[in-house]
């Protein structure tokens, strides 16, 4: 008996472009701080793999976990959500 597991996904902004293969994704969360009851901007940085899709700096794509290519890398970018309008 086969089980499928269930890929832990992720959605963020393309920050980086400039190396090899990898995209640096910046995802957000909102955390409600313990005492003040005000919701506080988190962010973190995940290097991602990109293989078939190509993201361009300020895209939102969909990244989901994959065993580890490379030291840092544990992601791999999914889809792109939406295109960048930025121009330049």
């Amino acid at each position: 008996m086969e089980v499928k597991r269930r890929r832990q996904t992720l959605m963020g902004e393309v920050v980086s472009t400039k190396m090899d293969n990898t995209v640096t994704v910046k995802v957000t969360r909102k955390v409600k701080h313990p005492i003040y009851k005000k919701f506080v901007k988190h962010y973190k940085k995940y290097l991602s793999h990109v293989t078939s899709v190509e993201p361009s700096l300020g895209d939102i794509v969909k990244i989901s976990s994959i065993r580890p290519v490379s030291k840092l890398k544990r992601w791999q970018v999914s889809e792109i959500i939406r295109k960048s309008t930025k121009i330049g």
